[in-house]
């Protein structure tokens, strides 16, 4: 048997990668327990296993008892002896136990106990080369599809892409080479759990940092990262050293670094930002490039950004479907408002925006609000300011309307109050 367990050894530290040591320590638990099923579950029984020649050796504690009928743990004073001469009655002493005792059955016992064992110490070793690797990229080949997820073939692990981590614009077949972000590694039932993402922001950050020396090295920093998986991503650099431009280490000589990068992501789009500590100078940088008449912070809310541009950059600052706002309001963790120049509209443009204003104010019809815009009241304000006969004559509207109009406005303003 010992000739048979070192091939089997060897075969599995070759080919398998196992530790031999853990190996050996796994058949004696097995054949621990298999030998207890034979003598006896109170026995305590030691495996021993060479470590060079891979003989077994099995050893049981035995009462030493002065009597010739032994029970089952006994052994007589006189066989005793023969093992340690000095022994007495009511000692225990351990015997050798010949492999081919153990039996049939506890032989097959053993086999199974060896399999789950060796099975277990894979999964461990597995576990323990994948934990340290969470926040990589690692590689593998789809292997197939469990409804939306990937499951992907990493060698000597599977690694799961669940449909949220996915990119919606990415389609993948079986056999593609994959790479994927490292999100967690988890020790479970079947082995280990390997957690990967293609749509989480990191992802990108360990592309930059794989891509660009300077990030790599710390010299570049990361400070901001917004994405919409598969369409865009902001990514905000700063540089610790003043001779060293952040965006341009970014994009790299005629843009290969960053060229790269977007091969990866399937063209992606990435816009690469400066930071800075400015809020507004970041916000410019981030919505460029849209250019702005003002940007500013709300008084009563400092994550609150006015931004006011002219009507032609109106669309290219908040973006297509309002892409271009809406992540760089996830990039400074702020809300942007963006809102036209009013200077820079046309007299009819104002009117029209007049009328749509007070027309969505509720107990006030389209119709009326056109008649206030007409007779030059646009705004709730401007109604407070007239005294109810006035805005019944220069409106037209009778006493009733013009009543309910006037306390319609200034129920509106001391709610806006509250």
């Amino acid at each position: 048997m010992s000739s048979e367990l070192l091939s089997v050894l060897t075969y599995l530290e070759r080919e398998r990668g196992l530790n031999r040591e853990v190996l050996i320590t796994a058949v004696e638990d097995a054949l621990r327990s298999a030998s207890k099923k034979t003598f006896g579950i109170d026995e305590e029984l030691r495996i021993e296993i060479d470590r060079k020649t891979c003989e077994i050796k099995s050893y049981a504690k035995m009462l030493v008892v002065d009597k010739k009928t032994v029970s089952r743990g006994e052994i007589t004073l006189e066989n005793a002896r023969k093992i340690k001469p000095d022994v007495k009655v009511g000692e225990t002493i351990e015997v050798e136990v010949k492999a081919k005792e153990l039996g049939r059955i506890a032989a097959q016992t053993a086999k199974q106990i060896i399999l789950q064992k060796l099975r277990q110490a894979e999964r461990n070793m597995t576990y323990e080369e994948f934990k340290d690797r969470v926040g990589d990229i690692i590689s593998g080949a789809v292997r197939q599809f469990n409804k939306n997820d990937i499951i992907v073939d990493l060698g000597r692990a599977e690694g799961i892409i669940p449909a949220s981590e996915r990119v919606p614009t990415e389609e993948y077949q079986i056999g593609d080479r994959i790479r994927a972000y490292v999100l967690k590694v988890s020790q479970e039932a079947g082995g280990p759990a390997v957690l990967l993402s293609r749509s989480h922001p990191d992802f990108i950050k360990r592309l930059f940092a794989l891509e660009v020396s300077e990030i790599a090295d710390g010299t570049v920093e990361i400070k901001g990262i917004a994405r919409e998986a598969g369409y865009r991503t902001k990514i905000a650099v700063h540089s610790k050293d003043p001779k060293v431009d952040p965006v341009g280490a970014c994009v790299g000589i005629r843009g290969i670094r960053v060229k790269n990068i977007v091969r990866e992501l399937g063209n992606e789009k990435i816009d690469i930002i400066r930071w800075s500590d400015d809020i507004k100078t970041y916000v410019a940088n981030a919505l460029a490039p849209a250019k702005f008449n003002k940007i500013e912070i709300d008084q009563k809310n400092p994550r609150l950004v006015h931004v006011t541009v002219d009507a032609d950059q109106l669309s290219l600052a908040i973006g297509k479907r309002g892409q271009n706002v809406r992540l760089t309001s996830k990039l400074l963790n702020m809300k942007i408002d963006i809102q036209k120049d009013d200077s820079s509209i046309s007299f009819e443009e104002k009117v029209a925006r007049a009328i749509e204003s007070l027309a969505s104010i509720k107990n006030i019809s389209r119709e009326e609000a056109e008649k206030l815009v007409k007779a030059g009241f646009l705004t709730v304000e401007g109604i407070l300011a007239a005294e109810i006969s006035e805005i019944q004559e220069m409106t037209g509207f009778d006493e009733e309307t013009a009543k309910r109009i006037y306390e319609t406005a200034a129920s509106l303003q001391k709610e806006e109050g509250n």
